[in-house]
């Protein structure tokens, strides 16, 4: 909402104020339009430095978002955490498993190849006892046993080699020692074993252990500890892991102990120790043993494997692999089971390697991340733009009521420029006209005329620029009123006949039948798009033609699609012919940039038009219209056109000082096109031609409308219904042209282009049927144009047909016939040429082109001597009809400008009225108090004190009061007396528009400087006297 200052608001309402009333402010429709009355007291800086409202700005709301945005974040990392934990550790526990696998798999084949050799060992100490204690004379001796055992060493490939020692009681020692001729040694100093209770020399060995011959296996005391648990368990026993003499390596000894007997499985522990009779035991390579397993089972996954002895939990012993097993990152313990019952081992396993980073985790983690950081972004993203929004639409509410208070500055600074420029020009012309209307020589009369159109082109330009500043402004409204199109057109050409005449440019319009005759919208506005684009044809061409057709847009498309491919060959071979190609079937014969008027196109419309209804629309259906102007002109270049439509831009900055004009013109047409639900394009070839075409949406208006009676059907122009008249032109696309304007009076037409075929038509050779010879027996006239031919080659054509006619000897053809008469068509001509046509047998009367009915009807009442009645319709002039319109009334000039008073009273004057001038509203109101004498008032918008506006509104409400009085007084006073038409007169076109005018009571609007049609225009709608005048046919 925009706020003003609060004086202005006082001033603005005191100011619609009056007598306890409150007059509606101009243009309160849309923004900026309030009246501008207020404006002069409140200065433009006073609204521009205006407050502007703020929107209240919301701190939670935008914590509340920056809070969001963290949750989000804090979120997105736990979840990222846990998608990595997860992926992760599936990650690890592959390696895990597989760790566990490989580490229980060499458990348990190192468990077999130990339990294999033990029982290797276990056989030897069963073959001891059965063929070395069980037979006597023992089975086995030394050699023996050496020998067996070396050769079966293959099957304990992992032992250094078996022994046997025999147990001696103290008892039995020294027969012992005789028998075998040896000392039993003790095995640390090899020295005789000291006194002990029992002992176990070795006695059997492997070559390999020979060194062990006659040591007292129990002299030691692990080995002794050994022997003892062996004998107690009955099974294999094994010692602490050492280091073996030659090898170095880690390894153990196997004891089992051989008996004398056989025991039972549940035998006792004195029964075994008393069954005892010798151990048998085998040094294991510990270390080579794991060695060789784990080179069988070498894989890429290498893990590092440690045997531990784990007899003493809290010192386990090393069997095998490194010692340090710090560094490993993961591991896993399988227990070994060697068969001892006192001992315990187990091996422990780790990868070789780290395993590798979890990349797909990593993957999943960072995933997860960047979508959580997008998501906070764009939630981040979200709210800084909410907050860049609020900023700019505070930002756009400071620039609104800054346009605001700028637009209002504009509207009042249009309407000033427009009122302080219209007023004295309003007294420039004025007084000209009454200059003009006094006794001049020809040379004041040349220069009061010059200085006329001088001001009257100053006085198109502020049109222009006003309608520019209306168009960007969005304020121009279109009316939506019953006109003739035909009309208008024919208006058009006609003013810039004068023009086109001097330069010898052919000038036509032509409006297909089916267009229908009474349409519904802007009058005003479509002749002004048309006055544009043919006066910029005016302007810019030298030579050729001008042409303004009117078509249905439906019949332009179904000709068009019907003829695409041939259309488009000939454009594409013709446009490359334009410079070498001398005659074109176009109006005139010259080149132009599109070929849509052409005669190829312009016959398939033709057909068209005849093959539909003339008229199939109901009252108020849309109508599409497709308007062309088409010239020989210089062209547009093609670097030009792009911005062709732009305002105040011309094709270079020559145009201007070359052809004058502003280059606003067609930017206004364009605006106006597309108002009316259309569009404008135009095609240009550089000197060849332009042509611009529009298209335009209007409705369909009742058949049975008469335009304020102005409208009514001329006598004269019904007098030619029914006449016949045969067209020789050698141009097709004129002869059509002059056909339609012909069949607009009622003339039934025949159209010949061969000169050859005219002549023999109208001498009666060429065999016509019946209905053709009636009409040719019934011609009564025949129109040739100048040109038809070739330049001034139509004035011969009657030379052609006497020559004929006597050759060919036939007389008494036209005895019976009213001879035709001949009538020259003419966009210029000389008066030698004149007088030739004379010689000819042409009428004097020549119809000058662009042709229009009026001027044909008085042309074709002159050359057919129809009568010199004085004709009382569009024909005479307007100063005529307007002074016996004027003449005796009393009209008021309300002004407050003493110049524009004494220019209003001196032309309603010239017109025979009697004028009384004030120069307020308010002595308006008091001369306008019932009962008065006056026929019509002219009412002044901008005046001090009291404005026509608020005059003409009290003026109204002083009619009601006093028609209600007289009405209950009397009943004789009638509503219609009380009733004086009051017209606005203003220069201030911006504000004062018809449409407020209206609202206010008024009964007509008159723009500063007025001429005498803006005038008559006016004054026939309330005095309801005959239509309104037209310049002379035969000006």
């Amino acid at each position: 909402m925009t706020t003003y200052p609060a004086e202005a608001k006082i001033l603005f309402h005191k100011r619609l104020q009056l007598n306890g009333t409150v007059r509606k402010p101009i243009h309160a429709q849309g923004p900026g339009r309030l009246a501008v009355k207020w404006f002069r007291s409140a200065s433009f800086s006073s609204l521009v430095a205006s407050p502007v409202p703020q929107k209240a700005k919301c701190p939670g709301w935008s914590w509340n978002m920056m809070t969001l945005v963290w949750i989000f974040a804090v979120a997105g990392l736990v979840v990222a955490c846990m998608v990595y934990h997860f992926f992760s550790s599936e990650h690890y526990k592959h390696y895990e498993d597989t760790l566990v696998n490989m580490c229980d798999e060499r458990a348990r084949m190192l468990q077999h190849q130990f339990a294999v050799s033990m029982n290797h060992v276990h056989a030897l100490a069963i073959m001891v006892s059965t063929f070395h204690l069980g037979k006597y004379p023992s089975a086995i001796d030394q050699k023996t046993f050496a020998t067996y055992t070396a050769r079966t060493a293959f099957e304990r490939p992992l032992m250094t080699g078996v022994a046997y020692a025999q147990r001696v009681l103290h008892a039995e020692r020294e027969s012992f020692e005789k028998e075998q001729g040896w000392t039993i040694k003790a095995m640390h100093s090899k020295k005789p074993s000291p006194i002990q209770d029992e002992y176990a020399p070795t006695v059997l060995y492997q070559e390999t252990l020979s060194h062990l011959a006659s040591i007292d296996m129990m002299s030691g005391e692990e080995d002794r500890e050994n022997i003892l648990r062996a004998r107690v368990s009955g099974k294999g026993v094994l010692t602490s892991p050492f280091r073996l003499l030659e090898s170095n390596h880690l390894g153990v000894v196997l004891t089992f102990t051989v008996y004398n007997k056989d025991l039972l499985p549940d035998a006792t522990p004195e029964e075994r120790m008393n069954a005892a009779a010798g151990y048998l035991g085998g040094a294991f390579d510990f270390e080579s043993l794991v060695q060789n397993l784990l080179e069988q089972l070498a894989k890429k996954e290498a893990i590092i494997v440690n045997v531990y002895d784990i007899t003493n939990s809290s010192q386990p012993l090393v069997m095998y692999g490194p010692d340090d097993f710090s560094d490993a990152t993961s591991s896993h313990i399988s227990s070994l089971d060697f068969g001892d019952p006192y001992r315990s081992h187990q091996m422990r396993c780790r990868l070789a390697r780290k395993p590798p980073l979890a990349r797909l985790a990593i993957g999943f983690a960072s995933g997860v991340l960047a979508l959580v950081a997008l998501i906070c972004f764009m939630v981040y993203n979200a709210h800084m733009h909410v907050r860049k929004v609020e900023e700019d639409y505070r930002k756009m509410e400071e620039l609104k009521v800054r346009a605001e208070a700028a637009d209002i500055a504009k509207s009042q600074f249009l309407a000033t420029v427009s009122h302080e420029i219209r007023t004295p020009m309003n007294g420039v012309l004025g007084m000209l006209q009454m200059l003009m209307d006094t006794e001049l020589d020809t040379t004041q009369q040349d220069f009061a005329r010059t200085a006329q159109a001088s001001g009257k082109a100053l006085i198109t330009l502020i049109n222009e620029v006003l309608d520019q500043a209306k168009i960007e402004s969005g304020r121009i409204e279109l009316e939506a009123v019953p006109f003739d199109l035909r009309t208008i057109i024919d208006d058009v050409l006609s003013l810039f006949s004068g023009k086109t005449r001097d330069k010898g440019i052919e000038l036509a319009g032509f409006v297909s039948d089916r267009v229908p005759q009474v349409l519904v919208g802007d009058p005003g506005r479509f002749r002004q798009i048309i006055t544009n684009l043919v006066g910029n044809s005016v302007k810019f061409t030298e030579t050729g033609h001008i042409f303004v057709c009117v078509h249905l847009w439906e019949d332009i498309e179904a000709v068009r699609k019907s003829s695409i491919e041939a259309l488009s060959k000939e454009l594409t071979e013709g446009r490359s012919k334009f410079c070498s190609v001398i005659s074109f079937n176009t109006l005139s014969g010259f080149a132009v940039a599109d070929r849509q008027n052409s005669w190829d196109m312009f016959e398939l419309l033709l057909r068209n038009r005849n093959c539909k209804p003339s008229d199939n629309f109901e009252v108020g259906d849309s109508v599409q219209l497709f308007v062309s102007v088409e010239d020989t002109g210089v062209g547009i270049p093609v670097s030009a056109q792009q911005r062709i439509f732009m305002p105040f831009m011309q094709a270079d900055s020559s145009t201007s000082r070359t052809y004058g004009g502003t280059g606003i013109g067609l930017s206004i047409s364009k605006c106006l096109a597309e108002l009316m639900n259309g569009e404008m394009k135009f095609k240009s070839v550089e000197e060849v031609g332009s042509t611009f075409t529009c298209t335009l949406e209007l409705k369909k208006g009742p058949s049975n409308w008469v335009e304020d009676k102005r409208t009514m059907v001329d006598p004269l122009l019904t007098r030619f219904k029914g006449m016949r008249a045969l067209v020789i032109d050698g141009k097709h696309v004129r002869s059509e042209v002059t056909k339609y304007h012909l069949q607009r009076l009622g003339i039934q037409v025949q159209v010949y282009h061969d000169s050859r075929a005219a002549v023999q038509v109208l001498l009666g050779h060429n065999n016509l049927a019946t209905e053709e010879e009636r009409f040719m027996g019934a011609l009564d006239m025949v129109l040739v144009d100048k040109d038809a031919w070739g330049v001034s080659t139509g004035i011969s054509f009657p030379l052609s047909l006497s020559d004929a006619r006597q050759k060919s000897q036939v007389v008494g053809l036209w005895k019976f016939k009213k001879e035709p008469k001949f009538i020259l068509l003419a966009t210029s001509i000389t008066p030698p040429e004149s007088e030739k046509a004379k010689a000819m047998g042409y009428v004097e009367t020549v119809i000058m082109k662009p042709l229009r009915p009026s001027l044909m009807a008085a042309c074709l009442q002159q050359a057919l001597g129809l009568g010199n009645k004085e004709y009382h319709g569009r024909g005479l002039r307007g100063s005529t009809k307007l002074h016996s319109l004027l003449h005796g009334k009393n009209i008021l000039v309300v002004d407050d400008n003493l110049v524009n008073r004494r220019v209003a009273a001196g032309a309603l004057k010239k017109y025979g009225a009697s004028v009384e001038c004030c120069d307020s509203g308010k002595a308006a109101i008091t001369l306008l108090q019932p009962p008065h004498n006056f026929d019509a008032c002219f009412m002044d918008i901008q005046m001090p004190e009291m404005d026509g506006f608020e005059a003409t509104q009290h003026i109204r409400r002083i009619e009601e009061l006093a028609f209600q009085h007289e009405a209950c007084k009397e009943g004789s006073l009638s509503r219609h007396k009380q009733h004086v038409p009051i017209f606005a007169m203003t220069a201030d076109v911006i504000q004062a528009t018809p449409d407020e005018c209206a609202k206010c009571g008024m009964d007509g609007y008159v723009s500063k400087p007025f001429e005498e049609e803006q005038l008559y225009l006016v004054i026939a709608k309330c005095l309801e006297l005959p239509p309104n005048p037209e310049e002379s046919a035969l000006t």
